[in-house]
């Protein structure tokens, strides 16, 4: 299995199709960062929002990268289940490497700085926060992405769909006093549990929502695929 891990990520890299979704989010995250510095914790929060969509985009372009043949002779291969999974697992080592570039950047461009005033958070506090922020945001990001692969809904516009869908749910029904915000990803919850206080006890059920959302979502997708054959 590590092999056709491997094997999906040469595909995604060589094919070029990694500059579309590198390139949006070092966009997105310059624009962020461009309004001006703030605390790691705070402008991480925010960053683990805006890289949410690029990476659910960016794992529907992973997937897709294989030809629907060459995923049936893996599947001979090495199981369908074990194929299933090494798509995951490729599509959350990119995703890792995306949350690298993010917690990087705003270094790069001057875009953090340190405690102002007295009660504000130490910079290592403040980059364990958005450091989990961001790694709540994958698991869920890399689901949405796999439901909206073509593997999973078939057509091109239906994964767009997906997306679209997704992204903007995430946000419009993670906003406070939002009706049902368990239709969502926690990521805008988690963004204000990094730039307020965060109690130890509200980070580990944020956690756990994401992790329930997640295993959700990835149950639709392994569903769609079993349909789809």
């Amino acid at each position: 299995m590590n092999a056709l891990i491997r094997m999906r990520l040469a595909g995604f890299l060589r094919t070029g199709r990694a500059i579309a979704p590198l390139l949006a989010g070092l966009v997105t995250l310059g624009i962020l960062y461009g309004g001006g510095r703030a605390q790691p914790a705070e402008a991480y929060g925010v960053s683990a929002v805006v890289l949410f969509p690029v990476i659910a985009w960016q794992t529907k372009i992973l997937l897709d990268v294989e030809p629907d043949v060459q995923r049936r002779l893996a599947q001979v291969a090495v199981g369908v289940s074990r194929e299933r999974l090494a798509g995951l697992l490729a599509a959350s080592v990119a995703a890792l490497v995306t949350v690298g570039v993010g917690l990087l950047f705003p270094w790069l461009v001057g875009g953090v700085s340190g405690p102002v005033e007295p009660g504000d958070r130490s910079i290592p506090v403040g980059l364990a926060l958005g450091l989990w922020a961001h790694l709540l945001a994958v698991p869920a990001a890399v689901a949405l992405g796999a439901l909206a692969s073509r593997a999973s809904v078939g057509g091109a516009g239906y994964g767009v769909a997906v997306l679209a869908l997704g992204g903007v749910g995430a946000v419009v029904l993670g906003l406070s006093g939002s009706a049902a915000p368990w239709l969502a990803p926690p990521i805008m919850a988690a963004a204000r549990a990094t730039g307020g206080d965060a109690a130890a006890l509200s980070l580990l059920a944020l956690t756990m929502w994401a992790l329930a959302w997640s295993a959700a979502v990835v149950g639709g997708y392994l569903w769609r695929r079993r349909a789809r054959g």
